[in-house]
C-alpha cells in the first residue's frame, strides 16, 4: 500500500539522517565571548578556551563552538550581536569585559532564547545568567592568610600588593585581613598593583625605601609576584627567610615551586582553565537531561611542591 510504501521511505530518510554527520544547519551553535588578551592570565584563559574548543568538538560532533574574543566591551556587546543574529546560536559562554556595559547585551542573548553561562565577572543585574563558574575570591584571600599565618611568627611584618580596584580585589583583600587580624603579624602598608608587574616592581620598590624590616609578601597575583621578586633581587632581599606568595597558577611559578623555589614556595590558584569548564559545563546543559543550572565556584587550591605538578602546563602562555 502506497502509505506503507511512503512511512518507510520516511523512515529510512530519518535513519540515515540521524546516522550521518551533523551538518551545518543542524550543530548546536554555542558561542563562547571574552576579552582580549591583554596580560598573561587571559593569555592562559584564552589558550584553556582553544584547547576545549578541540576537545569538545571532537567529542560531540553535533557541536560547534564558535570563539570570539573583544578587546574593549562595545566590541564585545557587537560581537555578542553577531552571536545571535549571524550564528543564531543556542547558548552563550561569557566573560564579561566589564559588568556593567555587557548586563544588556548579555541580556538580549538570553531574550533570543539561548541558555546563557557567566564566567568570572558577574553582570550587574542578578539572574540573568543560568549558570554562573567563577574562581573563590574570598577563600583566595583566606588560603593566602592560613599559609602566612603558618610560617610566620607574632610580631612578623608583611605588606600587601593589590590588585585593580574592583569588586573582585576587594573580596580578596577583605578576606585575607579578616583571617589575619589576631595573628600578631603587622601589615605595615598595602597599595594597588594592578595585576602588574610593572607596578608590582615599582610599589614593592617603595615597600623596601620605607620599611627596613619586611618577612614576608602577599602579592595577590602572579603578575605582580613577579614583579616583587625582581624588586627584592635588586635591593639584595630575597634571602633570610622572605618569601613571596601570589596567587592564579602561572606555568612560570608553579615550575620554580616544582624546583624548589624558597622565594615563592606556594601558589594559590585562580585557574585560567575556568572557561574551559563553564564551556564543559554548557556542552552537558544543552545536551542532557541532568540538571546544570547554578553557581559552580572552583576552589582556591593551595599549591605546594607536593601538588604543583598536577598544575603545570607547560604548553599554556601563561
Amino acid at each position: 500500500m502506497l502509505w506503507k510504501t511512503t512511512l518507510g521511505m520516511m523512515a529510512v530518510t530519518s535513519m540515515l539522517a540521524f546516522a550521518g554527520p551533523a551538518t551545518a544547519e543542524d550543530k548546536i551553535k554555542i558561542g563562547v565571548s571574552y576579552p582580549t588578551p591583554t596580560h598573561a592570565w587571559a593569555a592562559g584563559m584564552n589558550w584553556h578556551a582553544e584547547q576545549a574548543e578541540k576537545r569538545l568538538e571532537a567529542l560531540h560532533p553535533d557541536v560547534d563552538l564558535i570563539l570570539v574574543n573583544s578587546p574593549d566591551p562595545g566590541a564585545q556587546a557587537s560581537a555578542l550581536e553577531d552571536l545571535v543574529s549571524v550564528h543564531q546560536i543556542d547558548a552563550l559562554v561569557v566573560l564579561p569585559f566589564e559588568s556593567e556595559p555587557l548586563t544588556d547585551p548579555v541580556l538580549n542573548v538570553k531574550k533570543s532564547g539561548a541558555w546563557i553561562t557567566v564566567v568570572d565577572r558577574g553582570l550587574s543585574q542578578p539572574g540573568i545568567e543560568d549558570l554562573y563558574v567563577a574562581g573563590n575570591n574570598p577563600e583566595l584571600g583566606r588560603v593566602s592568610a592560613q599559609y602566612m599565618k603558618g610560617r610566620l611568627k607574632d610580631g612578623d611584618n608583611i605588606v600587601v600588593l593589590r590588585g585593580i580596584p574592583t569588586v573582585i580585589d576587594n573580596e580578596r583583600f577583605d578576606a585575607f585581613m579578616a583571617e589575619i587580624e589576631g595573628s600578631g603579624i603587622n601589615v605595615l602598608d598595602h597599595k594597588h598593583a594592578n595585576w602588574n608587574r610593572d607596578d608590582g616592581f615599582e610599589v614593592m620598590q617603595d615597600f623596601l625605601s620605607r620599611f627596613p624590616d619586611i618577612d614576608a609578601v602577599w602579592a595577590q597575583d602572579d603578575d605582580i609576584a613577579i614583579g616583587v621578586v625582581a624588586a627584592l633581587k635588586q635591593a639584595g632581599r630575597d634571602g633570610n627567610g622572605m618569601f613571596v606568595v601570589g596567587g592564579a597558577g602561572m606555568k612560570e611559578i608553579i615550575k620554580g615551586i616544582m624546583d624548589g623555589d624558597e622565594l615563592i614556595p606556594v601558589n594559590v590558584l585562580y585557574p585560567p582553565a575556568m572557561i574551559a569548564t563553564a564551556m564543559d559545563a554548557t556542552v552537558n546543559a544543552v545536551k542532557s537531561n541532568g540538571p546544570v543550572a547554578g553557581r559552580y565556584i572552583l576552589g582556591a587550591t593551595l599549591i605546594t611542591r607536593d601538588n604543583a605538578e598536577s598544575y603545570y602546563f607547560p604548553d599554556s602562555p601563561f
